[in-house]
């Protein structure tokens, strides 16, 4: 490339004379080139930036879109497991706890602490940080839910086990086998007495029955009297615990002792016609608490609706009392 010429004009001599310019006028020369080379080559770059994406670009505008989609699918997923809970929460409260008696849990112990935006503070300099920490909070919420709910299923077995135990201590059948209720003699309530005849409150329920018939436990429990005892001759009495405790009288024979433990249809003694008694029979009490309670609503073992009704009727015979 040829070097460029300068050239001035000289109004002496009325002619253009060469100009040969300086080491810094040609430095400043070239660095004024320099300078306007840059100049283009920036606004260049930055409209090439702006309008065209690297390949480098274009993969990390990739990963955070699927990313962000893979954050709504789980966000989404999330929803549907806490529905999930939210049905078992409720069948918790209102079926399982209901069953074996306890009260439901507050939602403060299931949700607590969850809601608590200090907790995502880190997160909310996050680009799509509003989907993040929704789905932090649900999954933090879901976590809580099932440690709740986990130990909660704990505390219900538990609470199933004691209610078992329960049932198995709750008088619940007939104490001598009576599935025809032929040896029904008399119910729980005012009487006249048999031997004094006067009016006289019977507090258990008597079941005439031949010398010698098998007695059974009706509940589970440890056997607290065996012996004599004053109007109800031969006795036994067991403490079934939970309140409970049944007795029973006129005995011929005690088969068990004070002490031993008996489970429901254990037989325990043989129907005699000892102490204040006018045949053979066996009189049957149920405690509560140290109350008396009807015996008949305590067969529900034995007993259909229909059976019960017909044993209620029989049971309201005055002319049966036999102690």
């Amino acid at each position: 490339m040829a070097r460029k010429v300068f050239y001035r004009y000289n109004p002496n001599t009325l002619a253009y004379e060469r100009i040969y310019p300086s080491i810094g006028a040609r430095l400043i020369s070239w660095g004024k080139h320099v300078l306007v080379g840059l100049l283009v080559g920036v606004v260049f770059f930055l409209i090439f930036y702006h309008l065209f994406e690297s390949p480098q670009e274009k993969k990390l505008r990739a990963d955070n879109e699927q990313m962000v989609t893979q954050y709504r699918i789980f966000s989404h997923r999330l929803d549907e497991a806490l529905e999930v809970m939210d049905d078992i929460r409720q069948r918790d409260d209102n079926l399982y706890r209901i069953i074996v008696q306890a009260d439901p849990i507050d939602n403060k112990i299931r949700n607590g602490g969850v809601k608590n935006s200090s907790l995502y503070k880190e997160l909310q300099d996050l680009s799509n940080a509003g989907l993040v920490i929704s789905s932090a909070q649900k999954l933090d919420l879901l976590s809580r839910q099932l440690y709740v709910q986990s130990i909660s299923f704990d505390e219900i077995m538990e609470m199933a086990k004691r209610n078992e135990d329960r049932i198995n201590r709750t008088p619940a059948i007939q104490p001598i086998s009576n599935k025809d209720l032929k040896r029904t003699a008399s119910g729980y309530g005012w009487r006249i007495d048999p031997i004094y005849n006067v009016r006289k409150f019977h507090a258990g329920m008597d079941f005439a029955a031949n010398l010698g018939t098998p007695v059974y436990a009706t509940a589970d429990g440890t056997v607290s009297y065996a012996g004599w005892k004053q109007g109800y001759g031969n006795t036994v009495m067991i403490d079934h615990g939970y309140g409970y405790q049944t007795l029973y009288g006129h005995l011929s024979k005690i088969d068990t002792k004070v002490g031993r433990k008996v489970v429901r249809g254990e037989m325990i003694a043989e129907v005699g016609s000892t102490g204040k008694s006018t045949g053979p029979h066996l009189h049957y009490e149920v405690r509560y608490k140290g109350h008396y309670q009807p015996p008949i609503n305590y067969y529900f073992f034995d007993l259909s609706p229909e059976d019960y009704d017909l044993m209620t009727q029989m049971a309201e015979n005055n002319g049966l009392v036999m102690d």
